[in-house]
């Protein structure tokens, strides 16, 4: 409790620090917070918002960081901005440990979606939709929906070529795979990324459910031998967020100079993930990581199985009082019109923030 409210305090106890360089009158400086480090993907693209925020208000509304978990946690992101450790940061709804089930649950209802603009935009059209979804973040203002690169499969001597191969391997994976994985023979865990570096080259495990990327951010290349291109599905959550109360200090220009960066915020995620899943991969093969292939009847069952899955967990958040099957159900149909290239009708509001760039 004492950390939390000195967290708390010590944003506006710094700015207070700053009074012999008094700011231009109009100027607006606004704290953000995140549990990862400045270099990471995320921080990267965070820090290229800020500049576009600064640059688009002439310098009269500027973003002060405060990097590596300074300010914020990891589980508990949403009820600390909501109460002021910051005015903005990186929240993450689906490792919330309560009052987010809804939202912890649809990341996995994305079947077959293609890409992480994809992902974005069938949000965007569930959260118009749903009550649900806005309720679980009520007294924030979503800035940001945060995609993801697609995981595979690594493992750490056994080569995976087809499904059948996963059979007796002990593979770490999300919450929402383990089913999926049991079914086809694995003995899937699930363990804080963390510690699999570690299980990695003791022999804990035999693999992990990831993406490229991490080949080279978790340095996964070193323990790994083979990595399967297995497109394992996920979706998007509002994951940058800015608490109402400080909204609410914001004049109406600013208010809207950040509604209208929030496409410029998700292009920028987009953009830093895929070059981080592009240096991982290079990483990888300098490394003797050895990258193999997933028949398209293999992917189309995992596919199945992981749609079967998720209906199951849909159906499950009934005893939280929220009805997840029409959230599931929408969530399908969606990426479905989308893929045989029919107008659905969210499709105004489904468009890759890339464009938006």
């Amino acid at each position: 409790m004492i950390r939390r409210i000195l967290a708390t305090l010590l944003p506006a106890a710094l700015l207070a620090g700053c009074g012999a360089a008094p700011l231009p009158p109009g100027t607006q400086v606004l704290t953000y917070a995140s549990p990862y480090p400045p270099g990471h993907p995320f921080s990267r693209a965070d820090q290229r918002w800020m500049q576009h925020v600064e640059q688009a208000s002439g310098g009269r509304l500027r973003i002060k960081p405060y990097w590596a978990g300074a300010l914020l946690s990891s589980d508990q992101s949403m009820e600390e901005i909501r109460h002021g450790v910051a005015d903005i940061g990186l929240i993450t709804p689906i490792y919330t440990r309560g009052g987010a089930h809804t939202q912890r649950a649809q990341a996995g209802f994305y079947g077959g979606v293609r890409s992480m603009g994809e992902q974005i935009g069938v949000y965007r059209c569930l959260a118009a939709r749903f009550p649900a979804l806005n309720d679980e973040v009520r007294g924030l203002r979503v800035l940001a929906v945060q995609p993801g690169n697609f995981p595979g499969i690594l493992t750490r001597n056994r080569p995976v070529r087809s499904l059948a191969d996963l059979k007796g391997l002990r593979l770490r994976a999300p919450a929402e795979n383990l089913e999926v994985l049991r079914a086809l023979g694995a003995d899937p865990v699930d363990m804080p990324m963390a510690d699999v570096y570690s299980a990695l080259a003791k022999g804990v495990i035999d693999g992990v459910v990831a993406p490229a990327d991490t080949l080279k951010s978790l340095h996964f290349a070193e323990v790994a031998q083979h990595f399967t291109a297995l497109r394992v599905s996920r979706g998007s959550y509002p994951a940058r967020a800015m608490s109402e109360r400080s909204w609410n200090t914001l004049t109406p220009e600013f208010q809207q100079l950040l509604e209208q960066s929030q496409g410029v915020w998700e292009a920028a995620l987009i953009d830093e993930m895929n070059a981080a899943e592009t240096a991982g991969i290079a990483f990888g093969k300098t490394h003797g990581v050895a990258f193999l292939p997933i028949g398209p009847a293999d992917q189309q069952r995992f596919d199945a199985l992981y749609n079967q899955n998720a209906a199951r967990i849909a159906a499950a958040l009934a005893r939280f009082g929220s009805d997840g099957t029409p959230i599931f159900t929408e969530a399908q149909r969606l990426i479905a019109a989308r893929a045989a290239e029919h107008p659905s009708a969210c499709a105004s509001n489904a468009t890759d923030p890339a464009t938006h760039a």
